[in-house]
């Protein structure tokens, strides 16, 4: 962690937030907000008590840092460990639930750092951060009563009940468990706690447990010596349940190692700005407390908000409850018009498709759903069937659902309509499935786009998520419809009223995400990012998924047996080089016989503390001569060619087109590259033999040709234009070998006549620097010592110093604000960098990379969108993205003209909005397979 600005005399009060939530509404009677109904009861106890504490939290003892702590979400690590761990704690109440997002934006109103970390509790996030600030010669109190924390408890960390003011120190603490604060988890353990579902030891309670770890010690002596104790029941208790103990202690111990990926000063105490709390306040309509914060600051207190007009959209409804059982069912004609005529009133309507399936291009659709506003939606069943059907149907259509043709007619010119707009949750999937049937559907507005606009390199993005970070509301999980395993079932066997209730939350938990996101994008800077380069994206990319791409099944399947061949031949040579058969493909046996029979040195992976068989492990053995290592490396690169393209590639033919229809993710990287899923498309290796053999697998139709369009370079071109390096900048402009100037800059010879050894060095460090290589990583790419390396990487700066006045520059921009940019504005954003370790500066070498791989990804998204209109009349068609590069089929009689059009596109894809002073060179090929074109 990063000690700077805190040290001796800090102060840190750590606010356990999620205890003053659950004390706020038990404690006050039931209160919803006047203007809209929305329930406020918590967050108005929640808000009063931190207003107290902030009263209270002053004098000599004031804090110097302050945190409010919250739990994430229920499920933990310690689910893992037991999973049944809190099964027996009822589900928070329904009015409770969309409370809790507000006392996070209460807590940001109030000036206080907010925090909750995926996988942990409070508690253990309370223990790191006590541990951590204790280490760095500072004082905690802990602002809670909550017994599971008094095991921290101690030297330079203290309790405050905030109810009572009581201090609670190791007095105190031994007055509740009979131990002082080390052995309270040795007491919980055995004790265990009914709450939270640890087991402990049967029949034993506290009392009783710290009447046996005073005696023994501790829990493992207690354990170890059990069959010394004299009561025969509590001895056999104790052996019997030895195990059930050990994980409850685990179950009960604090984490103390929480990943932390903010610095310890980022905890300043600030005051609160009074007109930002005042807004929050008045917009909750706490009237008192909004006077008493204006008295206290001594402004104005705002006029109240006058309440909405009826006709107005719902206020605030992304906190209203959700009532899944309030949905309709829409099971005729005059029902579904009435809807559709809603629909068009209203002008905007979210969609949800529900499928047979997660593959958009054999998935049949089973129903619709619809959302007009917070509380109305309604499902369309269309495909469902009796419940004793297959999984490839075949049962009875269920009562009650219009013919499947007359509900598209009805619907397809409102999902058309341009003053209609659709909003929808990873709309690409939806508009497929509808594409399918006929109807396109726009304009369109994706939640999940505006989430990823928005958050990038936060937090995923799906629905479920989503809706438990900002709606406060956990959805119901598929599974509990249909199941899992050999007993699962499709959606079109799911009841239909099951049916409503999961697609109308589904429609609904989009709608309020949408009234949530919307009106975020202008304030973040990211609306042009969202409507440029994310929306358009929705539509370019289902049709290139459904244009789909030509494989030769027979050329993977020699391929196939040829791979066998010579992993079979590895193998041999693997089993003489070790002097016995083992399994190659087992760490553990490759490890034995490594690091155990050859005594090579070896580094542990990770906690379990068996020696590493890593990739990178083998390279560096295999460097320093080692045979073995070499083979294995082999081994492993054909079995995963293998069982990633030629075995698998042919079972992803779809059976009606005879194409391979793989999947982008849109929103899966944060820099704004595109993922390929079922199959990845994206991975196939450039530079081998093998990789250029499966690249001939992917074939034009007769008459057709393959044609790829390539960028140069492009990330070297938009660091020398982004870190401004006059060197390179002309070096693109004059088109000169980059590499080889590097390595005349660098080492001083001439670019004429140059040996390739010496480009190569430069080449690996131009496209290393980017990514933040190390002298450890480069030596290993260069099968160098690793002095030599950082030698190269020093002279590299020397020569290029405005590349370390970038790096130190975003650095310092990803940790004021968080996020880093791309030249056009997408926001990337940066957690971690502010911690220390291995973490931070992973963080840190992704901050540098991020504005340029995204702006990469930015240009070719834009070349992307403007393709289709560029090669309108043109017979051709584009097929794949694969990061720099974009894959066609076209008659062959219009390969140059698409060629001509596609380059223009591409080469000036930046502008207008990004005038590079580098030239985007954009290289093309074609032939009858990718390799050709290539």
């Amino acid at each position: 962690m990063n000690d700077e600005g805190f040290g001796k005399g800090s102060h840190l009060h750590l606010i356990d937030g999620s205890a003053f939530i659950f004390r706020a509404f038990h404690a006050l009677p039931p209160l919803t907000r006047k203007s809209d109904g929305l329930p406020i009861g918590a967050v108005a106890g929640f808000c009063n008590m931190i207003w107290k504490y902030i009263n209270d939290a002053r004098g000599s003892d004031a804090p110097t840092h302050v945190a409010v702590i919250f739990d994430h979400s229920s499920k933990t690590f310690r689910n893992d460990i037991f999973p049944d761990y809190k099964a027996n704690r009822p589900e928070p109440p329904e009015e409770l639930r969309p409370q809790f997002p507000l006392t996070r934006e209460a807590t940001v109103a109030f000036n206080l750092p907010s925090i909750e970390i995926r996988d942990f509790e409070a508690d253990d996030i309370i223990a790191t951060l006590a541990c951590q600030a204790r280490e760095l010669g500072g004082r905690v109190t802990i602002i809670s009563s909550d017994k599971d924390l008094m095991q921290l408890v101690g030297d330079g960390v203290e309790m405050l009940d905030p109810i009572k003011g009581k201090p609670i120190g190791r007095d105190e603490v031994f007055e509740k468990f009979g131990v002082y604060p080390e052995l309270v988890a040795d007491v919980q353990a055995l004790a265990g706690d009914p709450t939270d579902n640890v087991p402990g030891a049967p029949g034993i309670g506290v009392k009783t447990a710290a009447l046996l770890i005073n005696e023994y010690g501790d829990l493992e002596s207690l354990l170890a010596r059990a069959d010394e104790i004299k009561q025969p029941k509590r001895r056999q208790t104790l052996i019997d349940n030895a195990e059930q103990i050990r994980i409850s202690k685990r179950l009960v111990q604090l984490d103390r190692e929480t990943p932390i990926d903010f610095a310890m000063a980022t905890l300043e105490v600030k005051d609160p700005d009074p007109e930002v709390l005042m807004e929050f306040l008045n917009r909750m309509e706490f009237r008192t407390l909004t006077k008493r914060v204006a008295e206290r600051s001594g402004t104005t207190a705002p006029e109240p908000l006058a309440p909405p007009p009826e006709a107005a959209a719902p206020a605030a409804p992304q906190f209203a409850p959700v009532d899944c059982d309030a949905y309709e069912t829409i099971r005729d004609t005059a029902a579904l018009q009435r809807w559709l005529d809603a629909i068009r009133e209203r002008g905007m309507v979210a969609v949800d498709t529900e499928t047979t399936g997660l593959d958009e291009m054999q998935a049949d659709l089973v129903g619709i759903s619809f959302c007009t506003e917070v509380g109305n939606a309604a499902y369309l069943p269309l495909g469902h069937v009796e419940g004793t059907a297959d999984l490839f149907g075949g049962g009875a259509q269920a009562a009650g659902q219009i013919p499947m043709d007359q509900a598209l007619a009805m619907l397809k010119p409102v999902l058309e309509d341009p003053a209609v707009l659709k909003i929808l949750h990873n709309a690409k999937y939806d508009w497929k499935i509808l594409a399918r049937l006929g109807i396109r559907m726009a304009p369109v507005d994706d939640t999940m786009l505006m989430s990823y606009v928005l958050n990038a390199g936060l937090h995923n993005h799906g629905l479920d998520e989503l809706a438990e970070t900002y709606v406060g509301h956990r959805c119901q999980p598929i599974k509990a419809l249909l199941g899992s395993g050999k007993n699962q079932i499709t959606f079109a066997q799911v009841p239909i009223d099951a049916a409503t209730r999961y697609g109308g939350e589904d429609a609904e938990i989009t709608w309020r995400l949408w009234q949530h996101f919307r009106p975020q994008l202008p304030a973040a800077q990211v609306t042009t990012v969202y409507e440029t380069l994310e929306r358009p994206m929705i539509e370019v990319l289902a049709g290139m998924e459904m244009a789909g791409v030509q494989i030769d099944s027979q050329h993977l399947s020699r391929m196939s047996g040829a791979f066998a061949q010579k992993m079979a031949a590895l193998e041999e040579e693997a089993h003489g080089l070790a002097g016995g058969k083992f399994n190659l493909g087992s760490p553990k046996q490759l490890g034995e016989i490594l690091f155990g029979q050859m005594g090579l040195p070896g580094t542990k992976a990770g906690k379990s503390g068996a020696l590493s068989t890593s990739a990178d492990v083998l390279e560096d053995l295999a460097a320093e001569g080692h045979e073995l290592p070499a083979r294995i490396l082999d081994w492993r690169a054909l079995a995963k060619l293998k069982s990633t393209y030629t075995d698998a590639l042919p079972t992803f033919v779809n059976p009606d087109t005879g194409r391979v229809h793989t999947c982008y993710s849109i929103a899966g990287a944060a820099t704004g590259r595109l993922a390929s899923t079922d199959p990845n498309l994206q991975n196939i290796p450039v530079r081998t033999d093998e990789g250029r053999r499966i690249r001939e697998a992917f074939l034009a139709p007769e008459g057709r040709l393959l044609v790829s369009l390539d960028y140069s370079q492009i990330e070297l071109r938009i660091l020398a234009h982004i870190a401004d390096i006059p060197a390179l900048k002309q070096a693109f402009a004059d088109g000169i070998d980059i590499h080889a100037m590097t390595a005349s800059e660098m080492f001083g010879v001439p670019v004429e006549g140059m040996d390739p050894m010496i480009r190569r060095q430069a080449k690996a460090i131009n496209f290393g620097v980017i990514y933040g290589i190390s002298a450890f990583g480069l030596a290993r790419n260069l099968r160098i010592p690793r002095a030599e390396a950082q030698a190269f990487i020093d002279t590299y700066f020397q020569r290029f110093p405005e590349i370390r006045a970038y790096m130190d520059r975003t650095t310092t921009e990803a940790k004021a604000q968080g996020f880093v940019r791309t030249l056009f504005g997408r926001r990337i954003h940066t957690p971690g960098i502010s911690s220390s370790g291995p973490a931070a500066a992973g963080a840190r070498r992704a901050a540098i990379n991020a504005p340029i791989q995204g702006t990469a990804a930015d240009i070719i998204r834009r070349a992307m969108i403007r393709m289709p209109e560029a090669i309108e009349g043109i017979p051709a068609r584009m097929l794949l993205q694969v990061h720099d590069e974009l894959v066609f089929e076209a008659d062959e009689a219009a390969v140059e003209p698409l060629i001509a059009a596609a380059r223009e596109v591409m080469a000036g894809a930046a502008d207008p909005v990004v005038h590079l002073s580098v030239p985007l060179v954009v290289d093309a090929g074609s032939g009858r397979n990718w390799a050709e074109a290539h």
